[in-house]
């Protein structure tokens, strides 16, 4: 994995992730099986559709059911394979002033949030070291880190960095700004 982030002047990271690789690849499993019950059915379908299309010379017949077929075979087993290809470029990075994310299997995005503008933010366990951050600004933004491996670690961070901010050595908030954890308002 090649990580790629542009840190500005004087930003220092405090604390790097990435998904670990099993849950991040099957994090949505469910897809598959609904994947396993429609490939049957297009399977016969596009089989059908061949027999008919010689049958009777209507040759759009065997290109219809195309891409059902298609789509039943990326739902079973292409999305799995996307993850897993997809999670060598995943990298998360809380640094003393953003959340930052990288990502893309192409082309790399970094998606970056200042930690002043983080609203709240959510953990879903997977396990008990294990769990789905959802960090949110506002109702108009949400990043997700799937996956990671020790959350509490970040949402230590995160914490630190509602309650004010945290300081050049990142060990303690800054105490000369307090902020609403509920609105988000810094007074």
């Amino acid at each position: 994995m090649k990580r790629e982030l542009a840190l500005e002047v004087g930003e220092e990271i405090r604390w790097e992730g990435r998904p670990a690789p099993r849950c991040y690849t099957f994090r949505n499993w469910r897809h598959s099986f609904f994947g396993l019950v429609l490939l049957p059915v297009c399977s016969y379908w596009q089989y059908s559709g061949l027999d008919f299309a010689e049958e009777y010379e209507i040759f759009w017949l065997a290109w219809l059911p195309l891409p059902f077929l298609l789509m039943a075979l990326y739902l079973t087993i292409g999305h799995l394979l996307q993850a897993r290809l997809e999670w060598n470029h995943i990298y998360y990075t809380i640094t003393d002033r953003r959340l930052l994310i990288q990502r893309g299997l192409m082309t790399r995005r970094i998606v970056s949030l200042e930690l002043q503008d983080i609203t709240y933010f959510s953990l879903h366990p997977h396990g008990e070291q294990l769990g789905t951050l959802q960090v949110h600004k506002g109702e108009e933004k949400r990043l997700t880190l799937h996956c990671v491996e020790h959350p509490r670690q970040a949402t230590d961070l995160l914490e630190k960095s509602m309650a004010g901010g945290l300081s050049p050595d990142g060990d303690c908030p800054i105490q000369n700004t307090t902020r609403n954890t509920t609105t988000g308002e810094v007074s």
